[in-house]
């Protein structure tokens, strides 16, 4: 640090180098969202990464811009150490479609809280006489994140209903605060703690232009009466296990391959709820969605109208989601 009252609290090569730390976890952050996007099941969630992945990008472009009127190359990006590194690839390995809650507490909870804080806190130490660049990227990306913040902390309840899914996301927020605190946070020197955010709320006018509203849920009554109490009955067989109920609604031939689609569902799934359908000929194809508030499997069917009444031609499900407790990977 320099001693020159009036030069700013960091000299320019430790303000390049924390640029430079911030540039990585703001590039670094856009990437993860980005491959989140088509990972990411839950629509709220989804789109929510979508707006944000801009904004992050953004933010490091920013910081890569600035570099060169610090005498430093421009757009790189430097991780403050290896720890930070491996608190990144613990975000970054939230991959699997039951990890949303994990990927929105990694985000909003615990990352863009710490640059929100440790942004507030390097613009309170800088001299606005001679750093006004600085200051002006940092305001501009306390004041984004902040606002990313509030945005999933509105999109997060939406997703912890079931009490097991909470305390998931808590043990989770505090394996990343842990590993956070290891790495020394973003610059590898912040001061504990790490998590503070300081000032008022944003705006909740601005916050909702964040959160695109998502469509209504798909009407079961639009699928014909008959139909629908078929489809329902089949899918709490399906999910009790009965196998006699399931095989009845089956049409002749397609028993080994839907046999061998189901044998991926869990039991246990009771909530049943159709989600989408649509008519093709005598063809309907249905998506059932079977959840236990921890789990929850999509499964399309395609449905014909036979002479025996509805039977079931085909079936393609999505992964289930791990189960209430899994340790996220």
């Amino acid at each position: 640090m320099t001693a020159h009252p009036l030069a700013g609290h960091f000299t320019v090569d430790e303000s390049a180098r924390k640029i430079r730390n911030y540039r990585y976890a703001e590039e670094r952050m856009m990437r993860i969202l980005g491959g989140w996007i088509a990972l990411t099941p839950e629509l709220p969630a989804k789109l929510l990464f979508g707006r944000h992945v801009w904004d992050c990008a953004q933010h490091a472009d920013l910081w890569g811009r600035r570099l060169p009127e610090l005498r430093a190359p421009a757009q790189q990006s430097e991780p403050a150490n290896p720890a930070f590194v491996a608190f990144m690839d613990m975000i970054d390995g939230c991959e699997t479609p039951g990890q949303t809650p994990e990927r929105l507490v990694a985000i909003y909870r615990v990352l863009k809280p710490h640059l929100v804080t440790t942004y507030q806190r390097h613009l309170a130490t800088t001299n606005p006489v001679y750093e006004p660049p600085t200051r002006r990227i940092l305001e501009r990306c306390a004041d984004e994140e902040r606002r990313h913040v509030a945005a999933g902390a509105a999109v997060l309840p939406r997703l912890f209903g079931a009490a097991a899914l909470q305390a998931r996301a808590r043990d989770w927020e505090r394996q990343l605060l842990a590993a956070l605190a290891a790495a020394g946070g973003v610059t590898g020197d912040v001061d504990a703690p790490l998590v503070a955010i300081t000032g008022p709320e944003p705006d909740a006018a601005v916050v909702a232009q964040d959160i695109v509203s998502v469509p209504p849920e798909f009407d079961p009554a639009q699928v014909e009466a008959g139909l629908a109490a078929v489809v329902q009955g089949h899918a709490r067989a399906l999910a009790a296990g009965d196998t006699a109920a399931v095989a009845r609604d089956v049409a002749d031939g397609a028993a080994d391959a839907i046999a061998a689609e189901y044998a991926r569902v869990p039991r246990g799934l009771g909530d049943v709820r159709i989600v989408a359908a649509a008519k093709v000929g005598r063809h309907r194809v249905v998506k059932v969605r079977l959840s236990d508030g921890a789990r929850t499997v999509v499964i399309q069917q395609r449905w014909i109208d036979s002479p025996a009444g509805w039977r079931i031609v085909a079936a393609e499900l999505s992964p289930a989601a791990p189960a209430a407790g899994a340790a996220p990977r």
